[in-house]
């Protein structure tokens, strides 16, 4: 075994099958993406699958640099005869390179099972960020990863391939067809090619991170009447609708519209898409945003700009605590004062500049 001081040396040629391993979450998935990326690119002749959950799929659907998905789908594979058979026939593919993203109990079953299957050009590669000592026999590699970028701490686990991560950003493709449909689900919710249109992700499962629903609805009653051009279209996701209501109930314009019914992720990506910004929690719909080429504006609570992708286009605000960012998933001092306390007025202004919205502008 070795350090992440040793060069790993792979013929980019010779490579022909390579397994990335990252299970979730949904926005995890698609932050995965730049690394599946530069391993493509380091690696052109090599198939590229993703071990991956069901819940998953739409992130990487229509990505052209994945070649398969094996995904874990647990109520097929409930019993532990399903799941052993499964992470048999995936490991059984003999591949060149394992990487590792996770380490979680399923993901370690595929690589200690790999270990059986070596491929024909030689030995078999498996890498991973620094394991604890006890796992460190699944792996022949291991990097330590450079702290930063949530995407970019992924792909510095690549370096001993010779992979450096150069700003590439999440993608997530969407079919023409797809986006015609985001289309008509915009017209249908009455937001037309004349409006500025601001997406919205006001939920969160974890109150440290969720902005008060009062809050997004009175910022967004105070940007409608600072330009009359502004549409919000606030998403949900499942049982999660009371919260966009609440949202719609606060700004008390007809401004502020909930979509109609639950959106899919992929929909939900193609209405991003078409919007001139997007706002909302450090959750998943952001980096979606990212992954389509929208900018955004996150409000964050407990968690740190590591979620924020590094450009001009993407912006996160906090109210800039001395307790922040503590990465807790319930206050320690139990007032949320990161997320009470920021108020509507304090966001206005960066949510108008973000929307390109400056006073020459305005109407």
């Amino acid at each position: 075994m070795t350090s992440q001081d040793m060069t790993i040396d792979l013929d980019p040629k010779g490579v022909r099958r390579i397994l990335v391993c990252q299970l979730r979450q949904i926005g995890d998935v698609l932050l995965s993406t730049p690394s599946i990326r530069l391993l493509r690119k380091r690696f052109p002749n090599a198939q590229i699958h993703l071990l991956t959950e069901k819940k998953t799929l739409s992130m990487v659907e229509n990505n052209p640099d994945v070649t398969r998905v094996w995904a874990i789908d647990k109520k097929a594979h409930k019993n532990i005869a399903a799941q052993l058979a499964f992470y048999w026939q995936v490991a059984s593919q003999r591949y060149d390179l394992v990487v590792d993203f996770q380490q979680l109990p399923r993901i370690r079953w595929v690589v200690a099972l790999s270990r059986l299957f070596p491929p024909e050009s030689g030995p078999q590669v498996r890498l991973t960020y620094d394991p604890p000592w006890y796992n460190r026999w699944l792996y022949t590699h291991w990097s330590s990863p450079v702290h930063g970028y949530a995407a970019m701490t992924k792909a510095s686990v690549l370096r001993p391939l010779g992979i450096s991560w150069n700003k590439e950003p999440p993608r997530l493709f969407l079919t023409a067809t797809e986006q015609a449909r985001a289309k008509a689900i915009l017209i249908d919710h009455g937001i037309g090619p004349d409006d500025v249109l601001i997406t919205v992700d006001p939920s969160h499962r974890r109150a440290t991170r969720q902005w008060p629903e009062g809050h997004y609805g009175e910022l967004i009653r105070l940007a409608s009447q600072a330009d009359s051009r502004l549409k919000f279209l606030v998403f949900y996701g499942p049982g999660e609708e009371h919260v966009a209501r609440a949202v719609q109930d606060a700004a008390g314009v007809p401004a502020c519209i909930v979509t109609k019914s639950m959106l899919s992720l992929r929909d939900m990506a193609g209405c991003i898409k078409h919007a001139t910004l997007h706002l909302g929690n450090c959750s998943a719909p952001r980096h979606m945003a990212v992954g389509v080429g929208t900018p955004t504006l996150t409000v964050l609570g407990s968690t740190s700009n590591a979620w924020t992708f590094p450009g001009s286009d993407h912006k996160a605000l906090a109210k800039g605590l001395d307790c922040q960012p503590c990465n807790e998933n319930s206050c320690p001092s139990g007032s949320i004062r990161c997320m009470t306390d920021f108020m509507p007025d304090e966001v206005l202004p960066e949510l108008l500049e973000c929307a390109g919205l400056t006073k020459e502008n305005q109407s």
